[in-house]
């Protein structure tokens, strides 16, 4: 049976984020499910691209991701299609297009909702009325679907289905000399704990005065840290590297000893990561990590194992962690070769497939 479905959601590649990637990964990988997708994008209003790895549509955003022109524009767009295409199954990459999902539902297809963690705190009211209009709610970790239930999500439509990851061929370089901790992450959200990894770094200079710590991504945050850093004296140690091409982002991970993301939940007390594809990217390139112990880092890194959670709040902690891995090499090649294989597990394809059978059960219950 294939079934054939439209894909409505405002991050797509070639813009960067771990949704845009989850999305793309999913769509490339069905065997059996035929997708479109419409996106937003800065390229203005276009047909389908048929000669694309998948038909894509890009509507017309204009600089801004989801202000309230660009996101009407996406549903309209969204709902023009399905009306022309009458799919099997709409699937909503996040929560802002599911207004031309709900709509959809009335015509026929099913409807399946994606819930990934900080829109629960940007976006409750949508959040809810989203939910209520789905067939299935796939949530991305244990963190999400409790947050969904506490939302009123119905249990018997939800879905646990973690992101998966890309697996990296032979490594494109050898492991630094100087013990060196990798970040990974946009300099867009506080809570992903830059400060606090910052704060953590006379400390661990203390102990390891060769280690260093490189930074991917970019950002508006960036020159807040870059005087944070001078502040605490240590700007000496930090390699902004700015944005970076997948390739150069391959040879950090191959260049470091230790990966970290201390993620915390935001203000608001829930929020925040929904789970965190950079851990098993880490993994994949037999890093282990340190992180958060919140939210959903919790099903992205096993305790123990892959990996050391500790409280992303306290500078201390982060260097205690980071100092154990770096200082203890047998320690973190152990660790590292079981994030691997934990990431072995979440491969792509693996992943798609759940989803796949998910959309399959769907229409055929419909039919």
């Amino acid at each position: 049976m294939t079934v054939r479905a439209l894909v409505i959601t405002p991050d797509f590649p070639p813009a960067p984020g771990g949704i845009q990637l989850l999305v793309h990964r999913l769509v490339t990988n069905f065997e059996r499910v035929e997708s479109r997708v419409v996106a937003l994008g800065v390229e203005g209003d276009e047909a389908f691209d048929e000669s694309a790895e998948v038909a894509v549509r890009r509507v017309a955003a204009k600089g801004a991701d989801r202000n309230r022109l660009a996101v009407a524009r996406l549903n309209a767009a969204g709902l023009t299609e399905g009306l022309r295409q009458r799919p099997d199954v709409v699937i909503c990459g996040h929560v802002v297009a599911a207004p031309a999902a709900a709509v959809l539902r009335r015509f026929g297809p099913r409807v399946v909702q994606y819930l990934h963690g900080d829109e629960f705190r940007t976006r409750p009211r949508l959040v809810r009325r989203a939910m209520r209009a789905a067939d299935a709610v796939i949530a991305v970790s244990r963190h999400t679907s409790e947050m969904a239930l506490a939302h009123g999500c119905d249990p018997e439509r939800l879905r646990i289905i973690s992101p998966g990851v890309d697996l990296p061929g032979p490594p494109v370089a050898a492991r630094s000399l100087r013990p060196t901790v990798l970040t990974v992450a946009r300099l867009v959200e506080p809570y992903k704990g830059h400060d606090v990894v910052i704060r953590a770094l006379p400390l661990v200079r203390e102990r390891m005065p060769e280690a260093r710590w490189l930074v991917v991504g970019e950002g508006p945050l960036r020159p807040d840290l870059e005087r944070l850093a001078r502040s605490e004296g240590v700007e000496d140690i930090v390699d902004f590297r700015g944005s970076a091409s997948d390739a150069e982002r391959d040879r950090c991970y191959d260049e470091a000893h230790v990966f970290t993301m201390t993620s915390r939940l935001p203000e608001e007390g829930f929020g925040g990561e929904g789970f965190g594809i950079v851990y098993l990217e880490a993994g994949a390139h037999g890093l282990p990590s340190v992180a958060g112990d919140v939210a959903g880092a919790r099903d992205a890194v096993i305790a123990g194992e892959t990996g050391l959670l500790v409280d992303p709040t306290d500078p201390g902690a982060v260097a205690g962690a980071l100092v154990s891995l770096l200082g203890d090499r047998p320690l973190a090649e152990r660790m590292g070769a079981a994030a691997r294989r934990h990431a072995e597990s979440s491969a792509w394809p693996a992943v798609a497939a759940r989803v796949e059978a998910l959309l399959e059960e769907l229409v055929a219950g419909r039919r």
